[in-house]
């Protein structure tokens, strides 16, 4: 049976009416905004031919137990400067005009998720979704790395294994992979399967025959 964020981050729900206000700033304790123009998009994501040479090698394997898995054994988020842990550095790489407090947490900006195609302008809106799910990269080998391993792909910031999106899209997500679950928005699939792919790839993850099929389905759409 899939575990779910939902399972994972217990929250009170927010009204979406205020994910539309920018977020009051004064007396906030600000100390900037980030001194870059956010991408919006993760790193490393490869070009349709890379992702299909990736895609080619990957080991295809039935899919292993849950058993012993525990999100408590991929430690995150870890701080990755100064004040700011690895969420808030994808938060402000990947929204607009992001402006932190004294603790890096972002007070205000724009975060648009390309899985469903909606802008936010409160950070309470916006998850930081593991492209490759822990729960599912547990079943796909990661059950007999190290804590220490399990870390670093966790708070991966090189590759395309962090993306910042609209919370509930990502709790619908869980830990599936792309067999069952896909971003909402069609135009974002092609490089969904890419990102999927080249992380699995370069962790040395395997994948289910179903799950491989769905990606070259999706891989299939993309241009370049």
């Amino acid at each position: 049976m899939r575990l779910t964020h939902l399972f994972h981050h217990t929250r009170l729900r927010r009204s979406r009416a205020a994910a539309t206000a920018i977020a009051v700033i004064a007396g906030m304790g600000i100390v900037g905004i980030a001194a870059t123009p956010a991408s919006a998009t993760p790193p490393g994501i490869p070009s349709k031919a890379t992702a299909q040479s990736q895609l080619n090698a990957l080991r295809v394997a039935a899919q292993g137990s849950l058993t012993g898995y525990s999100r408590d054994l991929f430690p995150h988020w870890i701080t990755i400067s100064g004040s700011c842990n690895t969420r808030e550095q994808v938060l402000k790489r990947d929204g607009t005009s992001v402006v932190v407090d004294s603790s890096c947490a972002a007070v205000s900006g724009r975060w648009y998720s390309p899985y469903d195609g909606v802008t936010w302008a409160a950070a309470s809106d916006v998850d930081i979704d593991h492209v490759v799910p822990l729960a599912e990269a547990w079943r796909s080998g990661a059950s007999s790395w190290t804590t220490s391993r399990r870390q670093s792909f966790a708070n991966d910031l090189t590759h395309p294994q962090l993306i910042a999106v609209t919370d509930n899209v990502n709790q619908a997500k869980g830990d599936q992979d792309p067999s069952t679950w896909q971003p909402p928005l069609a135009s974002y699939r092609c490089t969904y399967s890419k990102m999927w792919i080249t992380v699995k790839y370069t962790w040395g993850l395997s994948l289910q025959s179903s799950e491989k099929t769905a990606l070259q389905g999706m891989l299939n759409t993309c241009s370049s």
